[in-house]
């Protein structure tokens, strides 16, 4: 898993390789740590060598930081946009 910083608002996270319940364990942790500036997520998972990890992002994927799951025109790709932290106005 690889995570980059393309913005200081976003979080680049490459999830190709893992299992779908190592990925999904990953990307909660990220979540639940991730800084109160971050408001977006882009998950890389692809697609063309199986949706095993497209599908558990979009469907099974939960966290109480999570607004939205927006699908883009690149398959290969999930944006989550994140609420605010509870402590943070």
């Amino acid at each position: 898993m690889k995570v980059t910083y393309p913005s200081p608002s976003v979080m680049e996270v490459d999830i190709h390789g893992l299992m779908a319940s190592d990925a999904k364990t990953r990307l909660e942790h990220l979540l639940s740590h991730a800084g109160p500036k971050i408001e977006e997520v882009v998950v890389i998972h692809g697609y063309s060598r199986g949706t095993v990890l497209r599908d558990m992002v979009r469907t099974q994927l939960k966290h109480p930081r999570i607004q939205t799951k927006l699908l883009s025109l690149n398959q290969g790709t999930t944006r989550i946009l994140l609420k605010k932290p509870k402590n943070q106005k």
